[in-house]
């Protein structure tokens, strides 16, 4: 088991991983509270693992001349509150008070605009490419660390970027285990956050 993992409210920073902290971020809408979390999938270039492409994508930095795929999207400005690398390294890019530019266009249960309320996780991997053990470990540690620190999040709230952008997005795809990460999760001792 990973070792536990502490946010610290004022910053709303993981404790002792890597910061590398993004421009594109902003605030969130007054009086609101992150209450969803949206797991993503994420590799540049496109089924390529490690690099700096990622940093430099939330950034603002991926240079268009590096690989064709970087062209349009060395243009947008996304980022997501944190990355869990292959190897279960976590890196922060948006402390987790702030709105992250990570789910675009998107609804959960009737509600528009997730990245109001939501934190954005990505999952270094592609949807049809295994997700690594060390990255359930880490995400069921954070997620841990997360409904500790938040009480308006529950684990009750907790899907997937094509859940909530349908149509548009498909990550983490099918080669996530929504059931094998929620039997970690259980383990870490949150699963009974749950509510039906």
């Amino acid at each position: 088991m990973q070792s536990p993992l502490k946010i610290e409210p004022a910053t709303g920073l993981v404790a002792g991983v890597r910061q590398v902290l993004s421009p594109h971020f902003d605030a969130r809408p007054t009086g609101v509270l992150p209450e969803l979390i949206v797991v993503h999938g994420i590799s540049l270039p496109p089924g390529e693992f490690g690099g700096p492409w990622i940093d430099r994508l939330f950034t603002g930095g991926l240079p268009p001349d590096v690989h064709p795929f970087f062209r349009d999207l060395a243009r947008v400005r996304v980022s997501a509150h944190v990355l869990i690398r292959r190897d279960g390294a976590i890196v922060q890019y948006v402390p987790f008070g702030q709105r992250a530019w990570h789910a675009g266009q998107s609804h959960y249960r009737g509600r528009a605009a997730c990245n109001d309320f939501s934190i954005g996780i990505e999952l270094e991997g592609t949807d049809d490419t295994a997700y690594t053990d060390p990255q359930y470990d880490q995400l069921g540690a954070l997620v841990e660390a997360l409904l500790a620190t938040y009480p308006s999040l529950s684990s009750e709230h907790i899907v997937g970027h094509s859940d909530v952008a349908p149509g548009r997005k498909t990550d983490p795809g099918p080669s996530f285990e929504w059931e094998r990460w929620r039997s970690i999760l259980r383990s870490h001792g949150r699963g009974e956050r749950r509510k039906r």
